[in-house]
């Protein structure tokens, strides 16, 4: 139904998935906002500052290639049609940073070779010549009447501008074919971050859909030359594609960066959280715990919670039995439970027992001396042997067990 509709009005069809350009300009936008923090602290990385001017441009392609935007462009400088080799002049030079982060960002600033080098001096002068010779074209044509929408199919035959037009488009397919071709190398690159991996991912895809925006534009723009009229290809379907085009590529551009920052963010909570069975029980050892810091950061909660693990296990393993701990181990092993998690387990037990033996004797400092290297580094995997207690019951039953049985036999 949809392809008998499109095959007979695509352009009210296209008309109504109409995107309006102030979306992506809001999504670039929130990618710039987020970088921003990083850009400003690392000034100094060469590559951040393109991700940001990259980005800084894309919002103003955005911004200038709405209508009205253009007709307040146009009537500001009182030249008709102005609008055209800025516009086109953004975005070439949004083509050109695209291609300069990827070289750049895919060898290296420690890796940049000659031929890097040499590739990034091609692209710097190339499309500044393009630059230039859009407005030169466009000054040398005569387009009196202005278009706010249509600019390129209206004008594709009039000297001049036809060059102007197919200038900036192949500009923008050569850059966005070769930019692509390196992005999809990349991704089948090894030892990538999922993060970096999925970003490139969307990259490839937002680039992949500026081909059909470049096709849908040569395609009206030719069968103008031949008399045809398909405009609606370059004024209906076009301007939808380079905006999910432009969503996908600031998506792609924040996810590694706001992916791996969730990532980091849900490791410290998680390893806070799980820290919380052992820190209770600590806390019950000391009769205090952290003092709670209203604007300390996830890291420093993480931190303060593990000091103070530390720092009350360290007397109280003066009362460890270290015999215990090695019946719990062999008894974890015997219940089926692999070596580490025995191990935790093990000292999990000791541990409660310590306790025990610290509350029944609160006056005294013990007589131990254990090694407790390990059980001070590995204080996560006790903590959650500590919140299975139905498990701990079965290794202290089988441990006391097994001393019964070696008490016998004695």
């Amino acid at each position: 139904m949809t392809g008998a509709v499109l095959a007979a009005d695509p352009s009210g069809l296209l008309s109504r998935m109409y995107i309006s350009f102030w979306i992506p300009t809001a999504v670039l936008t929130a990618a710039l906002l987020i970088k921003l923090p990083t850009i400003i602290r690392l000034w100094r990385d060469p590559l951040l500052r393109a991700v940001g001017g990259l980005l800084l441009l894309a919002c103003a392609v955005f911004v200038f290639v709405t209508p009205s935007t253009i007709a307040w462009t146009n009537r500001v400088t009182g030249v008709p049609n102005i609008s055209a080799p800025w516009c086109y002049s953004l975005l070439t030079a949004f083509c050109a940073s695209c291609l300069l982060l990827i070289i750049a960002w895919r060898n290296g600033l420690t890796r940049r070779s000659a031929g890097t080098r040499r590739a990034m001096r091609w692209v710097i002068s190339t499309y500044a010549a393009v630059i230039v010779a859009l407005w030169v074209l466009f000054f040398l044509a005569d387009a009196p009447e202005e278009r706010l929408r249509d600019l390129d199919t209206y004008y594709a035959t009039t000297p001049f501008m036809r060059e102007e037009i197919l200038l900036y488009l192949l500009a923008h397919c050569v850059a966005v074919l070769i930019t692509s071709k390196l992005i999809w190398e990349w991704v089948r690159t090894d030892g990538l971050d999922a993060w970096l991996r999925w970003g490139l991912k969307l990259l490839g895809a937002g680039y992949g859909l500026n081909l059909i925006f470049d096709a849908s534009k040569l395609t009206a723009v030719v069968a103008r030359w031949t008399g045809h009229d398909v405009d609606w290809l370059s004024t209906h379907l076009a301007p939808p594609v380079a905006a999910l085009s432009a969503i996908l590529i600031a998506v792609g551009f924040i996810l590694p960066h706001a992916g791996q920052y969730l990532h980091d963010r849900w490791r410290v909570r998680l390893a806070h959280r799980e820290l919380r069975p052992l820190y209770v029980l600590m806390r019950g050892v000391s009769g205090s715990g952290v003092p709670v810091v209203l604007r300390a950061t996830p890291e420093l909660r993480l931190i303060r919670r593990e000091t103070f693990i530390r720092d009350v296990l360290l007397p109280l393993s003066r009362h460890l039995d270290e015999e215990l701990g090695r019946r719990a181990y062999a008894a974890a092993l015997a219940l089926g439970h692999p070596p580490v998690r025995a191990k935790a387990l093990a000292a999990a037990v000791a541990v409660q027992d310590a306790v025990e033996r610290k509350r029944r004797s609160p006056e005294s400092d013990g007589s131990g001396d254990p090694d407790t290297t390990d059980l001070l580094q590995e204080i996560g995997a006790v903590s959650r042997a500590l919140r299975r207690p139905e498990v701990l019951d079965a290794v202290r039953a089988r441990a006391a067990a097994s001393s019964e049985s070696v008490s016998v036999h004695e």
